[in-house]
């Protein structure tokens, strides 16, 4: 049986935490969690060097004053949406990403929920996203959309299809068992799904005879079917 007593939901105080919001919500009715709702201020050295111009007197009180400005904000923020819950919120500051994780491990929290800005790997790559170093980092499950602003109001419909990918390395069991358990909950089906290294034999770089792709599809599949039985899972296998 899976539990979910704390909830953690980091928020940027945009629109998007709206949509965000409605998922976090039905699991905590589900579930009985208590959702604390995180929001983290850039350090603010940061926010002294955009006003370096000023006394010194005179950014303190600015910092200050944003300090402030941000926890009216955070107190504000999804009120009408929480209102029935149990909900706690905090105002931290420092870097947004390890705030969020360090917070999650301390608070051992059973999930977080965020939202991505939807950006492509390699502006990513440029540009880091807080999401994808949280997905890296923390022990706990992530969940994460793209535009959930954009979503429908959440039902008890909604968890009708799980699709859990692994990669059969040493996180993949834990990965699979809370897919699994999430999917007994809301008596959901659940797809496993295992991406083997490209096999096409019309590959014009090399060539790979139909009794070498058959053997490593058999190799894949009985990996993964170890996976399942360690697990105790009885999920639909899809190799691609």
């Amino acid at each position: 049986m899976l539990s979910l007593a704390r909830i953690l939901l980091p928020v940027d105080l945009s629109d998007r935490c709206v949509g965000e919001a409605r998922y976090a919500i039905r699991l905590a009715e589900h579930f009985g969690s208590e959702i604390t709702v995180l929001h983290v201020l850039p350090p603010h050295i940061y926010f002294e060097l955009e006003t370096a111009g000023a006394r010194k007197e005179d950014r303190q009180d600015l910092l200050m004053e944003r300090t402030d400005r941000a926890r009216r904000d955070l107190d504000a923020c999804l009120e009408t949406e929480l209102h029935q819950l149990p909900v706690s919120r905090v105002l931290e500051e420092g870097d947004a990403a390890a705030k969020i994780v360090e917070y999650a491990h301390s608070g051992h929290f059973g999930l977080i929920m965020m939202p991505t800005h939807g950006y492509g790997p390699f502006r990513r790559l440029l540009l880091g996203s807080v999401t994808a170093k949280v997905l890296h980092d923390a022990d706990c499950p992530v969940w994460t959309g793209v535009h959930m602003e954009r979503s429908a109001p959440a039902s008890s419909d909604d968890l009708h299809h799980i699709v859990c990918a692994v990669n059969l390395g040493p996180q993949s069991a834990a990965v699979l068992d809370w897919a699994s358990r999430m999917a007994a909950e809301f008596k959901a089906r659940l797809s496993l799904v295992y991406v083997v290294v490209s096999l096409d034999p019309r590959t014009e770089d090399y060539y790979v005879s139909p009794e070498w792709r058959a053997q490593m599809m058999k190799l894949a599949r009985a990996d993964v079917e170890g996976l399942q039985s360690t697990v105790g899972s009885h999920a639909e296998v899809h190799l691609l």
